[in-house]
């Protein structure tokens, strides 16, 4: 037995309940806890708390750039906006892997196979480097062909060409943040993965004022400084967490003997992420044809669903962080050989989440003018925005049961399921639904708002239907 194992902390069983800020401090904290034993609801908890803050840091950088380079001008934004969108594929290649390496590091620790975790860290740190340094080539070489691509102005071209360069052959800071933290978070080193972030969030929040407007003794470097203060940010974090793979006090371990390239673990790795690849592009699709048939009715219901998603996306950010949570537990728990207490876990989160989301309806179908408000003052803006709550937020039941199997499936390694009711759901069901009721039916916007919440009723259904039959448990990873 390693000494790692010998470390872990049970969390304690169902009668015994510590105070919920012994809870909170314990989580944010970290520690090596066992989360195959003792109480479920426990162990959600400690896991949720620092992936709910891990994921408020990930969404702090989508917008910080845009705050501080909006004094630029409309370009300087237009061209943070195009990168972003060009970023959305690497995005997606990040969060597929992410999802492979989360269900094999969780599924050998499960087995106390620390030896096996640990070969699995080292061989990601290859796929990211690969992948890192072929968007890397392509940002070196085409960045002013890209912005033209995606219908950039010469004078957005000419502004840009610099940012895009940077943030594209920098990438390697974006796949590692998301792959180490995918890391952390299989091992149940959850605090570690929230820790990175914030630390690069910060930095990135001082250095970007700073270099895009020259303070002090800092050269004044435009919207090119965005991209390097974002970079270097991001580069701080992977250090921080490099510095706890080779440490020695992480729950995983990285040595030399570990980067030997295994061709065998990389084809794993590889052959799990492609359906993780596809599932997140079809739901971004999804998206974007949807705010494709909003636009059609002009920009203030364009502005009015924008604004609702955003703060709608936020609300729930809490739900995310419990789901995925599952996907740790669920790995751990069949790596362990207990089916029925993966099962009970995705049960009781699932429950958990229901209550959440069931809460945040509750709010925002209450007071919903008075947070649309608070963004914009145009009547039309608000009338779009509250519409859009209104009939999102009533499928937030299904939409909360929809996050929790997502990420158990995931997290059992079994990507192609939800990639396939993915694709039902938001291709064939959601998108015709959407154009249907806009357009043939004359509901207008309000169309498309019926039928996310009507593709996230079909989601549910579905895919407990699916998980039910319990095939998710004899994945093998």
């Amino acid at each position: 037995m390693t000494t790692e194992q010998n470390n872990l902390i049970t969390p304690p069983p169902s009668n015994q309940k510590p105070g919920i800020f012994a809870l909170f401090k314990q989580a944010i904290k970290g520690g090596h806890y066992d989360f195959t034993s003792g109480s479920i609801g426990i162990a959600a908890f400690i896991l949720a708390v620092p992936m709910v803050l891990e994921m408020l840091m990930e969404s702090v950088f989508a917008i910080t750039d845009i705050f501080f380079v909006s004094g630029l001008g409309a370009e300087a934004v237009a061209v943070v906006g195009l990168t972003e969108a060009v970023l959305t594929l690497l995005y997606a290649v990040a969060i597929g892997l992410s999802m492979a390496v989360t269900a094999t590091i969780s599924r050998r620790y499960g087995e106390k196979n620390i030896e096996k975790a640990n070969i699995v860290a080292g061989q990601t740190l290859w796929i990211g480097l690969f992948v890192a340094m072929l968007v890397g080539f392509i940002g070196l070489n085409f960045a002013e062909d890209i912005l033209i691509m995606m219908g950039g102005s010469d004078t957005i071209v000419t502004a840009g060409k610099g940012y895009t360069t940077i943030m594209l052959t920098g990438s390697i800071t974006i796949l590692y943040l998301f792959l180490m933290n995918a890391i952390f978070r299989g091992a149940g080193d959850a605090s570690v993965a929230m820790r990175s972030l914030w630390l690069a969030n910060g930095i990135n929040i001082v250095l970007d004022p700073l270099l895009i407007y020259g303070v002090g003794p800092f050269p004044e470097m435009g919207l090119t400084g965005a991209a390097v203060a974002t970079t270097i940010g991001r580069g701080i974090g992977v250090l921080y967490q490099l510095n706890h793979l080779f440490g020695i006090a992480g729950r995983i371990q990285i040595g030399v003997k570990h980067l030997w390239i295994k061709f065998s673990v990389i084809r794993t790795l590889l052959s799990l992420s492609l359906f993780g690849v596809i599932q997140f592009l079809i739901a971004t699709a999804s998206w974007i044809a949807l705010v494709r048939i909003v636009s059609t009715y002009g920009s203030e219901a364009t502005a009015g669903y924008t604004i609702a998603i955003r703060i709608f996306m936020f609300a729930i950010l809490p739900a995310w962080g419990l789901s995925n949570a599952v996907a740790t537990l669920v790995g751990q728990n069949l790596g362990a050989e207990k089916p029925d207490r993966a099962e009970s876990s995705v049960k009781r989160i699932a429950k958990y989440n229901v209550y959440y989301m069931v809460g945040v309806a509750a709010i925002l179908l209450l007071i919903p003018n008075q947070i649309i408000g608070l963004f914009t003052n145009d009547p039309l803006v608000i009338k779009y925005g509250v519409d859009c709550l209104r009939l999102i937020s009533l499928g937030n039941g299904f939409f909360a049961l929809g996050m929790v199997l997502v990420q158990a499936f995931n997290g059992a390694g079994d990507t192609k399921t939800p990639t396939k009711v993915n694709f039902l759901c938001y291709w064939l069901i959601q998108i015709p639904l959407a154009y249907s009721l806009a357009k043939l039916l004359a509901f207008g916007p309000n169309g498309v708002f019926i039928s996310v919440t009507l593709a996230q009723a079909v989601f549910a259904y579905v895919g407990w239907q699916l998980f039910k039959k319990g095939q998710w448990k004899l994945k093998m990873v």
